[in-house]
């Protein structure tokens, strides 16, 4: 059971690029990183505004000589200090985290990045490249796989409690964008410009989650071919799309599909994953997280519950609590930001037979969902053709 000892004997400096007072996200990045002692949060460029980050940072209790005005500044000045930053985490748009976490690497930090990386796989395929060439990482925070169920899957699977998978059915369908919130919302518009966000809205906003955690469960299933067709139901959104659905063929012979929607009206979240094999299924919805339903045909449905002796001791290793209180998406958080720690510190000690059998959501993960949003985009703009992976 965590409890909240730092895992490398130690706190590693640490400092943010962006997450500021106007961020959604910025506030999970600091509680995750800092919640059991790994990271201790020294030096940041908290916003675009720089009068606003310095006030900002001062707030969080950061010295001020360290509420730096932009990302170059930062890491400039870090590097010259003897207590400067190690790792930092980038919690800017998206059209920023390129630039950003290349300079990051090439300063000699390691990096914890927003998702998605960039825009394209050559972008992706270069921080790739820049990872191994600098012996640093670069964690991607598919938040939701922090959950213990989700692990429980995985080693269900593995151990074949559900046959040959056939049938993978995705979806993270919410309603709150079902009108044009961008037009009030800072935080929103930005999300829906295509200079900022790229080719996609919801297939990278939200479906890069979803298909994080099948691959998460199934790490031994390979996308062959896929279709996707994409509306902007919001028209002012185009050529952004607001609703998508996905159509999968793996090379076991297995079909998934893939519904990412902001405008399933009434919704509160929606997302789920249901992975049906030969012989039984199991899903598991993010609105209940701590519980995973198993169901064998002609047998009474199963929810086995988190933090109980009768799991499977990889999804154990993350409880906080024992079992019957409920955890949710802070603590998953902070379980991904142990996991960074663990293979930082790993990384820098040139751990290599720790790091082969050590999950994290790592830049290889970053570069597939870019991928796939690649070829979700070529698909739907040829008119919904199915393209090979």
């Amino acid at each position: 059971m965590i409890i909240g000892i730092p895992v490398i004997g130690r706190s590693l400096r640490w400092g943010m690029i962006g997450g500021g007072a106007t961020s959604q996200i910025g506030y999970i990045h600091r509680s995750a990183a800092q919640r059991d002692g790994n990271f201790t949060l020294l030096a940041g460029a908290f916003d675009s505004d720089a009068a606003r980050g310095q006030a900002f940072g001062l707030a969080l209790g950061v010295a001020p000589d360290r509420c730096y005005p932009d990302y170059q500044t930062l890491f400039a000045a870090e590097a010259g200090r003897e207590d400067g930053i190690e790792a930092v985490s980038v919690a800017t748009p998206n059209h920023t985290h390129f630039a950003i976490c290349c300079a990051a690497l090439n300063a000699g930090l390691h990096v914890v990045c927003e998702k998605p990386l960039c825009f394209t796989s050559e972008e992706a395929q270069e921080l790739a490249r820049l990872c191994q060439q600098q012996q640093k990482i670069v964690g991607v925070t598919y938040g939701y796989a922090g959950h213990q169920m989700i692990h429980q899957a995985r080693a269900m699977i593995a151990g074949g409690a559900l046959g040959d998978i056939r049938v993978v059915n995705m979806q993270f369908a919410h309603g709150f964008h079902h009108e044009a919130v961008e037009l009030q919302n800072e935080s929103t518009r930005w999300r829906v410009n295509p200079a900022y966000v790229g080719p996609s809205y919801v297939l990278g906003d939200l479906a890069t989650h979803t298909l994080f955690l099948a691959k998460t469960m199934m790490p031994q299933l390979t996308i062959k071919r896929l279709l996707c067709n994409r509306q902007s139901f919001v028209t002012s959104r185009a050529p952004l799309e607001d609703n998508a659905f996905v159509m999968m063929e793996y090379d076991n012979g297995a079909v998934g599909t893939l519904w990412a929607s902001a405008v399933n009206c009434g919704s509160m979240h929606g997302q789920k994953i249901r992975i049906i094999g030969a012989r039984a299924s199991l899903e598991w919805w993010d609105e209940q997280p701590n519980q995973l339903r198993y169901e064998v045909q002609g047998e009474p449905v199963r929810i086995l519950e988190r933090g109980m002796d009768y799991l499977h001791s990889g999804a154990r290793e993350d409880d906080r609590i024992g079992g019957g209180h409920p955890e949710g998406l802070f603590e998953a958080w902070s379980n991904l930001y142990r996991r960074f720690a663990l293979a930082m510190a790993a990384t820098d000690r040139g751990d290599k037979a720790f790091l082969a059998d050590f999950w994290y959501p790592d830049v290889h993960a970053g570069v597939t969902g870019v991928y796939w949003i690649e070829r979700c985009v070529a698909s739907a703009d040829a008119g919904a053709e199915w393209v090979s992976w």
